[in-house]
């Protein structure tokens, strides 16, 4: 079975919307739009790996379709990320696009945690999300997901579309691998590791013989 690595941005407060420009989707007022640009150093452009579609098809939602359909068609050959991107086999999950254009893109109809389910149990390279928090959400409501490349960023937003928002599914995540860049992102790799797991720090309560002897202790000051 192929695995499913969902890719995304993330401020230090959860926002995932608009990391690459200030027009990219200003849906809700968000005005923010660009944010993780001050941050790009040679750390992250060397650990590019799940945002590069290289070696995997894609899987989209509707908006980062389209926001990579109005962009990476006319970026320069030259460029290896464009290059890779535009090659990709490309799923998007959409309830209101009829057809899409992109070079080797594939519209997914019906349910889409039931279309990703069976693309999964096909065989060929492993499937990638990239953005596509409303498609992040679904699919990790129905355990789709096996690996989350989550980059966090050393800024609070306040506002905007979250990577989980409070309809999220609870569950437990373990972090297989985590690397510093110099401007202080944090890119870091989680594996689902069932559900969540919970304890106490509280401590069982003194008996009265014990707080008969801690009031005699202090009494006599011992």
């Amino acid at each position: 079975m192929r695995r499913l690595i969902a890719s995304t941005f993330v401020s230090l407060d959860g926002v995932m919307q608009a990391p690459g420009g200030p027009e990219e989707d200003p849906t809700g007022g968000f005005a923010h739009g660009g944010w993780t640009f001050p941050f790009w150093d040679e750390v992250m452009g060397r650990d590019m790996r799940g945002f590069d579609g290289k070696d995997r098809e894609l899987l989209l939602g509707r908006k980062t379709y389209e926001i990579f359909d109005g962009y990476w068609p006319y970026q320069s050959a030259d460029d290896p990320i464009a290059r890779t991107l535009n090659a990709a086999r490309k799923y998007v999950a959409s309830r209101t696009l009829s057809e899409v254009g992109w070079n080797n893109s594939t519209l997914l109809r019906g349910d889409v945690a039931t279309a990703v389910a069976a693309l999964k149990a096909q065989a060929g390279q492993d499937l990638q999300i990239i953005g596509s928090g409303n498609l992040i959400q679904t699919l990790q409501a129905a355990n789709l997901i096996d690996e989350y490349n989550v980059w966090t960023f050393p800024v609070v937003l306040g506002r905007g579309k979250r990577l989980f928002e409070s309809t999220a599914t609870p569950a437990g995540l373990r972090l297989v691998h985590s690397l510093a860049s110099t401007t202080g992102v944090v890119m870091s790799t989680y594996e689902p590791s069932g559900g969540v797991k919970v304890g106490t720090f509280e401590t069982v309560a003194p008996s009265e013989k014990e707080l008969a002897r801690r009031a005699r202790m202090a009494r006599d000051g011992a």
